[in-house]
């Protein structure tokens, strides 16, 4: 009587783990994709490289000179629940200008304003600062080289810009680096050059 129970049993278990219902429950349980990963938000909001005309209206480019541009764009640090109060709330970044003719070449940092214009066409600013490594003498310049005075040095800039589709922008950008008269000499440096964006 009792190994019948038992034979019983044991075929109600075998029966009911053959079941498709069962291996899907017990899919469900194991599988990685049943529970999907939280997505956590991204450091990153965007990337920008491109070329400028390295101070065309000084001595360094009055020949003509060229940089390389690069820029990291960083998610802004917290978020409004309008969209006019989000303008206010600026993009830290960090980038960089190479010289190609073994002129001043600097790295930066600072904060980035976008503000939409249309769906399609924006504006910003940014402000920050700079370290170079041109000359701060003004007594020991040459002929193709500014007076920077200091390093670091202050750094603005303003854009227009153009989204092409979700990710992809373009940008017209000049941007001045001086020492706002906190050094013994004060022309500063001016570029101007267009970048391409990719938005995160």
């Amino acid at each position: 009587m009792r190994s019948g129970i038992a034979l019983g049993l044991g075929l109600l278990v075998v029966s009911f783990l053959g079941t498709p219902g069962a291996h899907a429950a017990d899919s469900k349980r194991t599988s990685p994709t049943a529970y999907p990963a939280s997505t956590q938000p991204s450091l990153l909001s965007e990337f920008r490289i491109g070329f400028s005309a390295q101070d065309p209206w000084g001595p360094e480019g009055r020949d003509g000179s060229a940089n390389l541009t690069g820029e990291i764009l960083f998610a802004k640090p917290f978020t409004a629940s309008d969209l006019f109060t989000s303008y206010f709330i600026p993009r830290p970044h960090i980038g960089g200008s190479l010289n190609f003719d073994g002129r001043t070449s600097f790295a930066y940092a600072g904060l980035t304003w976008t503000i939409d214009v249309t769906p399609s066409l924006f504006v910003e600013g940014s402000l920050g600062g700079a370290i170079h490594n041109g000359d701060k003498d003004p007594f020991g310049i040459s002929s193709h080289h500014q007076a920077l005075g200091c390093s670091p040095l202050f750094r603005e800039s303003g854009s227009v810009g153009v989204r092409l589709s979700t990710n992809w922008s373009v940008m017209a950008t000049i941007e001045h680096l001086s020492n706002a008269g906190a050094c013994s000499d004060n022309r500063g440096l001016t570029n101007i050059g267009a970048r391409v964006g990719y938005t995160f």
